[in-house]
């Protein structure tokens, strides 16, 4: 039977397969349907090869064969960006019906008095509010008023609205009066899909728990008729085995629960290039990585560290529209394969973040696409065999005529205009690896860079000669990535509760309480997936900071009955851990517990260890062709990347050219293969 990954981006859509008894892997890299994200999914599935010495040889994966299909998707981001779903309502505690759009009083940017807020995820005209509240102890101060309840939930089925978020001020310690708002509206309004803010992410700071909230009432709809299509187009190829979603914590949860808790969603695609920089990091002994996953629209940097990709609960989908879950701290630009290239109002050349997507795709596609891209830009600078080993013809002479259309404005050749577009692009990239680097108190010289994607091995030289870093790895199955990763992700559930304490504080038998429940809760949601008891691995955290601080930081709690002598390993851990991610620690205020988290995992089964399909007595140089670096025309080696011996030694410049992706090795690197089939570079200056 075939474990099965599957990753749907802006531009590709990526598969990657092993057979769970013999190890065969299989890969397919078809062009995203955006107007049914399931037709590229069922594509890449019939469009799997298997790569061997002789030639790819396309063979398709039986659906009914496929025990585990794993998917990582962008449906849900793109549905809150592009703000694409059914209106939600949202119900909230009079006086806060504009919290979602107020904020937190943030500026983007300081001194621009233009600047405009995102626009709201629920129109205010579906904003409601009803009488009622509970103070920060959980005490009723002022009961619900049922009969203002029963007229909202009468307004809210007259607008025909059937996602609703509730969300009252302080529900994080005591949700009494959401649950009785909902019994309401179910009385009204028996289909409606309602999330309530103290079960979502009971979590004090009510703009953060509200946005959140909000974002699973708006995510409800369109990702619950999603999954439903894409099971009922898998079933009818003759799929019955287990569908998994990628969360953006790093772990992977059954499409049931997947549909329950959609904001869960919002960083799935990227998480599966994370998973497989943790694979590669134990597999080839690299404890620090920066994972940097280049595809057709976007780009994401990442850290890896002792094979764990770091998370955070800071992130935001908008400026002032933080979502509060724990997930994976990956930070995306718009700077893709289908980036686009434009001269802005002062004359000068921009790159993305606007992308070609698949459809119409660069210009060398041949698909309708006028606008130059960085895909056009390669071509034209011979860094992209124009077939792409087979796959599609790229056509130079379209590619040479859109970026000619810049060059124009600027002054300058297509061929110089492309490598600006490069240079350009590589920093911007460079700036997105600075920043989760730099954020995170973190040396990028005491990291290596592992570049994914189909475009990532193309420019991860450049980007790691501009932030210092001194090695590169292209991994073997860099193309695929996301998918590789897929397979290899644990089962996970993620559970938290706020609980405020200074560290002299606590009371322990409240604190070994909330943990035991946490846990009972982690693991009765791993049961809904199937999960033996006896396979459940729980770790604890807990969100900490020092008294009077404003932010908090992830601190590990250790398993078992916590003690007295466990607050103070508690209490140093924190010190240790704010001093790595900030530079310092105190002696003088006190640590304090804010909330406590519980992640309860799965192991996967095991993926054999990949081997390079490299063997003796196999010429790998293909052929030599010009190539472009810095405005110079160099002869270039051309090699096939997919069957290079282990411990074959390489000297920049060279073109690497891999079943899904390419690599670049510019003037001045070195690489050599190991015994994985990872092309390991020096990159040199």
């Amino acid at each position: 039977m075939w474990r099965v990954g599957v990753d749907v981006g802006g531009t590709f859509t990526d598969l990657f397969g092993w057979e769970e008894t013999t190890g065969e892997r299989v890969t397919a890299k078809v062009l995203t349907t955006p107007w049914d994200r399931s037709v590229g999914v069922i594509e890449a599935v019939k469009k799997a090869a298997r790569d061997s010495l002789e030639a790819v040889k396309q063979s398709g994966i039986p659906f009914d064969q496929i025990s585990c299909l794993v998917h990582g998707t962008t449906t849900a981001t793109n549905a809150l960006i592009e703000r694409s779903y059914p209106d939600p309502a949202l119900v909230t505690t009079q006086g806060f019906r504009d919290t979602i759009e107020i904020g937190r009083q943030h500026r983007k940017d300081l001194y621009d008095p233009y600047q405009v807020k995102p626009k709201p995820l629920i129109r205010r005209r579906y904003r409601y509010t009803v009488p009622q509240r509970t103070n920060v102890k959980g005490e009723e101060e002022r009961r619900l008023d049922t009969t203002a309840a029963q007229q909202v939930a009468e307004q809210i089925k007259a607008e025909g609205l059937r996602s609703i978020a509730v969300c009252f001020i302080n529900s994080y310690v005591n949700a009494a009066h959401e649950r009785q708002m909902r019994d309401i509206l179910l009385e009204h309004i028996p289909d409606a899909h309602i999330m309530l803010s103290g079960e979502t992410r009971p979590l004090f700071r009510e703009h953060g728990r509200f946005v959140t909230t909000a974002v699973s009432a708006a995510l409800k709809p369109v990702m619950g008729a999603y999954f439903d299509h894409l099971l009922e187009r898998l079933t009818q190829q003759g799929f019955d085995g287990s569908l998994l979603i990628l969360k953006s914590s790093g772990g992977v949860m059954g499409v049931d629960l997947a549909k329950e808790h959609p904001e869960e969603l919002l960083e799935s695609g990227p998480a599966g290039g994370v998973a497989y920089a943790g694979y590669l990091a134990d597999a080839i002994r690299e404890p620090s990585i920066i994972c940097a996953d280049m595809g057709g629209t976007s780009f994401d940097a990442s850290i890896v560290e002792d094979g764990k990709g770091l998370v955070t609960r800071e992130y935001e989908l908008e400026f002032e529209l933080p979502i509060i879950l724990p997930m994976l701290d990956i930070h995306s630009v718009g700077a893709g394969g289908g980036s686009i290239g434009w001269v802005d109002s002062g004359g000068s050349l921009r790159v993305g973040p606007r992308s070609a997507g698949s459809q119409p795709g660069p210009a060398c596609y041949g698909n309708g696409g006028t606008e130059p891209t960085i895909t056009d830009a390669n071509l034209l600078l011979g860094r992209l065999e124009p077939t792409l080993g087979g796959k599609i013809n790229l056509d130079r002479q379209a590619a040479e005529q859109a970026v000619s259309s810049v060059a124009r404005q600027l002054g300058l050749s297509p061929v110089e205009t492309a490598d600006a577009m490069i240079q350009i692009s590589c920093e911007i990239m460079a700036q997105a690896v600075k920043k989760v680097i730099i954020n995170r108190g973190r040396d990028p010289r005491d990291f290596v860079l592992t570049s994914f994607g189909g475009a990532g091995p193309m420019h991860a030289c450049f980007v790691a000669r501009a932030m210092n870093i001194p090695k590169v790895i292209v991994p073997a199955a860099a193309g695929v990535a996301s998918a590789f990763g897929a397979t290899v992700m644990d089962v996970r559930q993620d559970v938290e509760q706020f609980m405020y304490a200074p560290i002299g504080e606590v009371d322990l038998d409240r604190l070994n309480s909330v943990y035991a429940e946490l846990e009972r809760t982690a693991r009765s949601l791993l049961a809904r997936d199937n999960v033996p008891a006896e396979n459940v691995l729980i770790s604890r955290t807990a969100q900490m900071r020092y008294v009077g601080q404003t932010y908090e930081i992830e601190t590990p709690i250790p398993a078992g009955a916590l003690t007295q002598d466990a607050l103070g390993t508690i209490a140093e851990t924190f010190h240790a851990v704010h001093k790595q991610e900030h530079g310092v620690s105190s002696d003088i205020f006190d640590p304090a517990l804010v909330s406590l988290s519980v992640a309860a995992t799965a192991p996967t089964a095991a993926l054999p260890p990949y081997r390079s399909v490299a063997a003796e007595n196999v010429v790998a140089m293909k052929s030599a062709r010009s190539v472009c670096f810095s405005g110079e025309w160099i002869d270039c080696p051309i090699y096939n990347g997919q069957i290079l011996q282990p411990g074959a030694e390489l000297q920049g410049p060279a073109i690497l050219e891999y079943l899904d992706s390419v690599a670049v090795l510019p003037p001045g690197a070195q690489a050599t293969v190991d015994t994985q089939g990872n092309l390991i570079i020096q990159v040199g200056r």
